[in-house]
């Protein structure tokens, strides 16, 4: 038998704060209602920071070159309106009458938007108005203001930077868009802006929406199982209280969500939904022979060491994410642990008024197919010791695959496989990405005259020598090349050289007439800065994107040593390569508080040493798994193994508390584990079930991330109660066999 010095005592001690939440219950009750109430209106404030910076450090170098280059030229944030016009040109080099007419009123209409800045648009009809060479110019535009086919046409709007518009990004782009409606031909509305907007527009959206629509679900799938809508009720307020509190407390604090940390309701759903599930099936068992409130209290006395202990273990694992440089990930990180804190606050304030209320209480029903599922759980115990070496075996040869399937792993970076292929967004990138030269805008920029007196013909030379270089090795027809080089001598060399235009001042003084932008767009005479600016396919893999990126600064380099490659494109290209690495790090100092964690808690190094392992299983399959399928990871799976060891955990403490209890009792290990696996088991499957309808509400959403987050939270939450309920009792067998010899 297990030393019973190494064991807590839990269940036998006095708890005075049970009692006292037992005596002033309705107080309690009473006091959660009255902050509801007041933190309401103040939860309703909660922002939403939808800046794409907000998913970098401060001072990681991509954001910082990213935000110089804003800074030198004004920020790339264009807005494409594409569209096919069969009558668009009249001949090689000159639109049709009725084709600039068209282009002219819906640049003054796009013009007259609020949040669009009317001097920077770009347009076919004001490009071909070059007095000369037109031949080069609609080289020059071909791929950014029409497409190889001379049909497809598009205005390049530059937005005024948000912090300066007088309206909303959001209603400037949905202005945009309800223009687009309007017109005759179908109008493809795209830019990094547009997809950057949308990304957190789903994410905030869905995030509202889901939250509603999965506690609506969770409620009637409990309703199910327990057949009373108090014991409904009860879950979904400890969940609703939580949460306002959560969200009061990040306003009073001017704390923002971001996209990470959009999924704070769903997650504190899962905990709290558990939560309670366990005591409620827990308290049923207790009042098949005790009254009412002897029942609560010696659930609440047997339960609320294991559901303090699972609070603390998953405020650690989501502490652990503060090892991250990610300004949001930190603060998610904190967000979560809060209200994990909150959820076992709620549940000390909520569950004794909410119990023992009223005379006649009817006690939760026996869920359909319980009978059958005891009868499983108790056949499970059996055959798990009958076939204990094959399992071990077989657990191990799962998890040696499913490692080789790690190295296997890649990053999606393709924007567009983030929302739905019917989706406006996808449509119209597919859009450009065809007919346009690609949706993936960015730049190499390097150091330049600071005066246009020092703009010499050698200098010019080494910027023509660069841009040729990056055409010819990088610019082919494969989806990993350069699909457009747009550079500075492009324009400066149209004016035929002679007399009228033979110096720097006179050509320039032309550009600046003809193109007022062009000049400023690529070159920062004031800051002594020049950039050639690139476009290239945005769908495709992460692998060539970063090739192309490190090819072009390595090219650039050569001529230019000094030279940076940016943009959106790139950050993007990196931004979830930061995050995993940033979770296999967080993920490791997780593992190991929690393990330091359950050994406080259990009072046992060697179980608790091994109650990590049925929740690292799961994980490491369903990773790995990732690998084999081909399944990406994207910006929310990056973060999934962190999360789901946070969220597993809890049913080893449940189990462990559980069958410590009933080793206390003096039964054998054998028995313990059967007595274990058929009481706890019900309760780890009724939780399981719950979650996993709530997660599935995931897959409604637009942003195909979250989709994905739903259901590899779901299998990973499956294969912790799998990993419980069978590797778990294999491991106590022989470690506390061994103990005692």
């Amino acid at each position: 038998m297990t030393n019973e010095s190494s064991m807590p005592n839990n269940a036998d001690q006095p708890n005075r704060w049970i009692e006292t939440a037992i005596r002033f219950r309705f107080l309690l009750l009473l006091i959660v209602l009255i902050l509801l109430i007041l933190g309401w209106p103040i939860a309703r404030n909660l922002k939403f920071d939808q800046s794409i910076e907000s998913l970098f450090a401060p001072r990681d170098s991509h954001l910082l070159d990213y935000l110089e280059s804003k800074q030198l030229f004004g920020g790339d944030e264009f807005v494409i309106f594409a569209y096919i016009d069969e009558e668009l040109m009249k001949d090689e080099t000159h639109i049709s009458n009725k084709s600039a007419q068209k282009i002219r009123q819906l640049v003054n209409q796009l013009g007259d938007i609020p949040g669009v800045n009317k001097q920077s648009t770009q347009n076919l009809v004001d490009a071909l108005k070059f007095p000369f060479r037109l031949g080069r110019v609609k080289k020059l535009v071909k791929s950014i203001l029409v497409g190889d086919d001379d049909k497809t046409t598009a205005i390049v709007l530059r937005l005024i930077p948000e912090q300066e518009s007088p309206i909303k990004r959001a209603e400037t782009i949905q202005q945009i868009r309800d223009l687009a409606k309007l017109q005759k031909v179908k109008v493809y509305v795209a830019g990094e802006p547009v997809q950057v907007h949308d990304m957190f527009r789903f994410v905030e959206e869905d995030g509202k929406t889901l939250f509603v629509v999965s506690l609506s679900l969770l409620g009637l799938v409990i309703f199910i199982m327990f057949r009373n809508l108090r014991w409904v009720a009860l879950p979904l307020l400890v969940v609703v209280a939580a949460i306002i509190c959560t969200e009061a407390i990040l306003v009073l604090f001017n704390t923002k969500l971001s996209m990470v940390s959009s999924m704070l309701n769903s997650l504190v759903t899962i905990i709290g939904i558990a939560t309670v599930t366990h005591f409620t099936v827990h308290f049923r068992e207790k009042r098949a022979r005790l009254p009412r409130q002897e029942a609560f209290s010696q659930t609440f006395r047997e339960l609320l060491p294991p559901v303090f202990w699972t609070s603390l273990t998953t405020a650690v694992g989501f502490l652990a994410l503060m090892s991250s440089e990610i300004t949001p990930i930190r603060s998610f990180s904190l967000m979560m642990s809060l209200a994990t804190i909150l959820v076992l606050v709620a549940t000390f304030a909520i569950l004794p008024g909410g119990i023992l209320a009223g005379r006649y209480l009817p006690d939760p029903g026996i869920a359909p197919y319980e009978k059958h599922l005891i009868r499983f759980l108790e056949q499970l115990s059996g055959w798990i010791f009958l076939h204990s070496k094959w399992l071990i075996f077989g657990f191990v040869a799962i998890v040696v695959v499913a490692v080789f399937g790690l190295f296997r792993l890649q990053v999606e970076t393709d924007f567009s496989k983030n929302f739905r292929k019917s989706s406006s967004i996808v449509q119209s990138l597919d859009f450009i990405e065809e007919r346009l030269g690609g949706a993936g805008s960015w730049e190499i920029n390097f150091p330049a005259p600071s005066s246009e007196e020092a703009l010499t013909e050698e200098y010019l030379d080494r910027v023509r020598k660069l841009a040729t270089e990056l055409r010819e090795q990088l610019g082919t027809d494969d989806d990993a090349s350069l699909t457009k080089v747009t550079v500075f001598t492009d324009a400066y060399d149209i004016p035929p050289k002679i007399f009228l235009y033979n110096t720097t001042q006179k050509r320039l003084a032309v550009l600046k007439e003809n193109q007022p932008e062009f000049v400023s767009n690529l070159w920062n005479v004031e800051q002594g800065r020049m950039r050639i600016v690139l476009r290239a396919f945005e769908r495709q893999p992460a692998a060539e994107k970063l090739e192309l990126i490190e090819s072009v600064e390595r090219i650039a380099r050569e001529e230019f040593p000094q030279a940076k490659a940016t943009g959106l494109f790139v950050l993007l290209a990196y931004l979830i390569d930061n995050l995993l690495r940033d979770q296999l790090v967080s993920f490791a100092i997780a593992g190991i508080g929690i393990g330091l964690m359950m050994t406080i808690a259990l009072r046992n190094f060697r179980i608790g040493l091994i109650s990590l392992i049925p929740n690292i299983f799961p994980i490491v399959v369903l990773v790995g798994g990732m690998g084999w399928l081909g399944i990406t990871i994207n910006i929310a799976t990056a973060m999934i193994a962190s999360v789901s060891l946070g969220l597993t955990i809890d049913f080893s403490i449940h189990y462990l508390f559980a069958y410590q209890r009933s080793r206390r009792k003096g039964v054998s290990v054998t028995q313990a584990i059967e007595e274990t696996s058929r009481h706890v088991g019900r309760a780890l499957v009724f939780s399981n079930i719950a979650l996993i309808v709530g997660f599935s509400v995931l897959t409604l959403s637009h942003f195909v991330p979250l989709i994905y987050f739903g259901i590899l939270v779901s299998i990973a939450m499956l294969g912790g109660l799998v990993g419980n309920l069978v590797l778990l009792p294999l491991l106590l067998q022989r470690i506390d066999h061994d103990e005692n010899g």
